[in-house]
């Protein structure tokens, strides 16, 4: 695993090794990338259930200001660390070792971008949803990794289901507030 492109193109990162981690393929990382690509300059990055930080760390590679990264596993918190060391991009991370919905609901920062990709089948892509809108700013954009047999609401109050995109096995659904989406 390697970041794609930007400051630290070229990087490879530690992942944690195990049947109960999943990380994002690259084949994945880099249609989610190329969805946002003209959204991240200069935005604030968050990287929820972050695992290896590899979403978070690749947003960072490519010019956004500032990333926070959450999860639960004390292992994966300090991969994250030790791959922002790596890249050099440390200084403009945050990592929270804490419940990503807890985080969800005491959090009073805003974010531009929202990167969520939860254990799959546990609820957790659903509870995140229902608390994701209020620490995004209005033109955020919410992205979503789940399995194509996952059901996701097409409203979370005021954000709407921009584009479902499918990848194999994997779906990436993208919702903004309903004054930025497209007629």
């Amino acid at each position: 695993m390697r970041v794609i492109t930007g400051s630290a193109k070229g990087r490879k990162l530690e992942q944690l090794s195990g049947n109960d981690v999943r990380p994002t393929t690259e084949r994945v990382k880099e249609a989610v990338f190329s969805i946002i690509q003209f959204q991240i300059e200069g935005r604030q990055f968050l990287d929820l259930f972050a695992g290896s930080g590899q979403m978070g760390i690749e947003a960072l590679s490519r010019g956004a200001s500032r990333a926070v990264f959450t999860d639960l596993s004390k292992d994966s918190i300090e991969i994250v660390k030790r791959n922002l060391k790596t890249t050099k991009l440390e200084e403009c991370a945050r990592v929270y070792k804490t419940d990503s919905i807890g985080f969800l609901t005491t959090c009073r920062e805003k974010f531009d971008l929202a990167f969520i990709d939860p254990p799959y089948g546990t609820g957790l892509l659903q509870k995140a949803l229902e608390n994701i809108e209020r620490v995004m700013n209005k033109s955020g954009i919410v992205i979503c990794e789940s399995p194509v047999t996952e059901e996701l609401p097409d409203t979370l109050s005021e954000f709407v289901k921009l584009r479902e995109y499918r990848h194999g096995k994997i779906k990436i659904t993208t919702y903004c507030h309903s004054d930025y989406a497209e007629e």
